[in-house]
């Protein structure tokens, strides 16, 4: 596991508790090394099995798209019990997403949320089609389609293809934060000062994360 900064305040369980800040460089400085050489998956020591069989208390929840070409844990080259990750097709945020997110923040104190879209993405692209094209997929799929579409109203018709399906997947991303953000949950939790929340977006030709600005 990657070694953790010097730790600003201690856990109701005694172990050191990070805080949105340094969870979001240590997330970062993950990329790097990921972008230098690679993730690089080290062989769990006993030691380290025998402290996660006791609990988990990773540093940050990443909720992304279920891609196989977009694993959180290589990207930002994390190890077991430093991630959260919940993944779903969209990154979208149904009540079971949300779910797991208030367990993130509630039990475990995870201090850094990332709603992490990719270029690319194919359930973005899906919910271009509907809403330009009135195109429909089978039923699942479509109402999953269905709950990204309000997050494309933004998106120009009289764009290039490439440029609208940019512009969506940064859209949808934004819309899923700010969901996490006004929910009761996500209000309290950034209210108590130690908690971040972003949107990234994952370009599948470089293998670079882009954090988004604030809206």
């Amino acid at each position: 596991m990657n070694e953790q900064e010097a730790a600003p305040r201690e856990g109701g369980d005694g172990r050191r508790e990070v805080l949105g800040d340094e969870a979001l460089g240590r997330l970062i400085a993950g990329h790097e090394r990921y972008l230098r050489s690679g993730s690089r998956p080290a062989a769990l020591r006993p030691e380290t099995l025998a402290e996660l069989v006791q609990g988990q208390r990773p540093y940050a929840a990443i909720l992304g798209c279920s891609d196989s070409r977009v694993p959180p844990e290589l990207i930002f080259d994390a190890g077991p019990g430093e991630l959260f990750v919940i993944r779903v097709a969209g990154n979208v945020i149904p009540a079971e997403v949300a779910a797991s997110l208030q367990y993130a923040g509630a039990h475990l104190r995870t201090p850094l949320f990332v709603v992490l879209g990719h270029e690319g993405c194919g359930a973005v692209k899906a919910a271009l089609d509907c809403r330009l094209e009135g195109a429909r997929q089978l039923s699942r799929i479509q109402l999953l389609v269905e709950s990204i579409l309000p997050a494309l109203d933004g998106v120009d018709a009289g764009l290039s293809p490439d440029e609208q399906l940019s512009l969506a997947v940064e859209a949808n991303v934004r819309w899923t934060v700010r969901a996490i953000r006004e929910s009761p949950e996500g209000k309290a939790r950034i209210r108590e000062g130690v908690y971040r929340l972003h949107g990234a977006v994952y370009d599948l030709s470089s293998g670079r994360v882009r954090f988004l600005a604030e809206d």
